[in-house]
C-alpha cells in the first residue's frame, strides 16, 4: 500500500472551524470532494442509505467524494472541517471500494493538525452565500485552486503532508479494510484505469473483455469478484461520478455533460443519473452546494 500512496495528490479546497445549529440540515448531498470533520463540541448526524453515524465530541469523520449522505444538527455542533480534491496517477480513488462514512477517535495531533492547517492557510473557509444562484462554481473552484498554486513551496508541502496525515487516520479502520483481501488481478486494475480515462468511448462489456483477452463471461465474473460490481454498472457509476463533477464545477449544459461522459443522448443520461444518484441532473445541480 505504501508505494501506491505516492501516486496520490490531495488539493486543499477549504479548512475552517465553525459553530452550527438546526439550520445545518441538508439531504442528498453528493460532492466531488472529500470532507473530514473533527467535532470539538455538541453533536450532529450523518446518514447514508445504509448507516446513521452520530457526530460526537472527540471523533474524526471522513466522507469520501461522491458519497450520498444527509447532514443534520438538532441543536448545536462545533466542528473543524477540511474539504479537498483527490487526484491519483491511475485514476482510481484511494477509497474506491470504501465510499462510506468512517469514524475514528481523535488524538491531540489531529487537533494540532487542523489548527496548523488554518494557520498556514488563512481565509480558506466558505466566506460566501451557499446559494447556487449567487455564484459560479467553476470560477469559485478555480479561485481556490489558484490559491494552491500561489502559496510558497513550504506551505504547499506542509499542507499536503497534513492532509495525508489526517487521511491516514482512517486507513487502519475496520470499515476501510473490510474489502476483499485478495490482490486485484492486473487485468482488472488495467480495465478500471482504462474506463476512467476513456469514459467517452463505447465501453461495452464485450469490448472490455476482448481488450483484457478474456472470455466475456469469465471477465464479468472476475470483474464482479474484485470490484463488487458488474462491468456495465461500474462504467455507469464512473460516468455519473464524472458528470457530477462537471455539473458542480463547470457551466456545461446537461447535453454537453452527457456527450463528454459517453452517453448517446440526454434521456439515457438522465435515466442513468437518477438510477445511480436517486436524483435527476437538475435536482443534483440545485442541491449540490458547498456544505460545511
Amino acid at each position: 500500500m505504501s508505494k501506491r500512496l505516492f501516486g496520490y495528490n490531495f488539493s486543499l479546497l477549504h479548512v475552517d472551524h465553525v459553530q452550527l445549529n438546526e439550520k445545518w440540515n441538508y439531504t442528498n448531498v453528493i460532492s466531488p470532494y472529500y470532507r473530514i470533520y473533527y467535532i470539538d463540541e455538541g453533536e450532529g448526524l450523518v446518514s447514508t442509505g445504509q448507516d446513521k453515524i452520530k457526530l460526537e465530541q472527540g471523533y474524526l469523520y471522513i466522507i469520501p467524494s461522491f458519497t450520498l449522505c444527509n447532514l443534520f444538527c438538532n441543536g448545536y455542533l462545533s466542528q473543524y472541517f477540511l474539504h479537498f480534491f483527490e487526484e491519483s496517477a491511475d485514476n482510481i480513488s484511494l477509497f474506491e471500494n470504501n465510499r462510506k462514512v468512517i469514524k475514528v477517535s481523535a488524538c491531540d495531533i489531529d487537533i494540532a493538525n487542523f489548527k496548523r492547517l488554518q494557520q498556514i492557510n488563512p481565509g480558506r473557509g466558505i466566506n460566501r452565500s451557499d446559494n447556487p444562484t449567487v455564484y459560479e462554481k467553476n470560477t469559485y473552484y478555480k479561485s481556490y485552486q489558484e490559491l494552491n498554486n500561489t502559496v510558497n513551496d513550504s506551505v504547499y508541502f506542509e499542507t499536503h503532508g497534513i492532509v495525508i496525515q489526517l487521511i491516514s487516520r482512517f486507513l487502519n479502520s475496520h470499515r476501510f479494510n473490510s474489502r476483499n483481501p485478495d490482490p486485484v488481478p492486473s487485468k482488472i486494475l488495467d480495465t478500471a484505469r482504462y474506463i476512467q480515462l476513456n469514459l467517452k468511448e463505447n465501453l461495452t462489456v464485450s469490448y472490455l473483455a476482448s481488450r483484457a483477452n478474456l472470455h466475456q463471461d469469465y471477465f464479468s465474473r472476475l470483474f464482479f469478484r474484485y470490484t463488487g460490481q458488474r462491468p456495465l454498472t461500474y462504467v455507469h457509476e464512473k460516468r455519473i461520478e464524472r458528470a457530477q463533477y462537471l455539473i458542480a464545477t463547470t457551466t456545461l449544459s446537461y447535453s454537453e455533460v452527457a456527450e463528454v461522459t459517453g452517453f448517446e443522448n440526454l434521456p439515457h443520461f438522465s435515466k442513468i443519473f437518477k438510477k445511480v444518484t436517486s436524483l435527476t441532473p437538475g435536482e443534483y445541480k440545485k442541491q449540490n452546494r458547498l456544505i460545511y
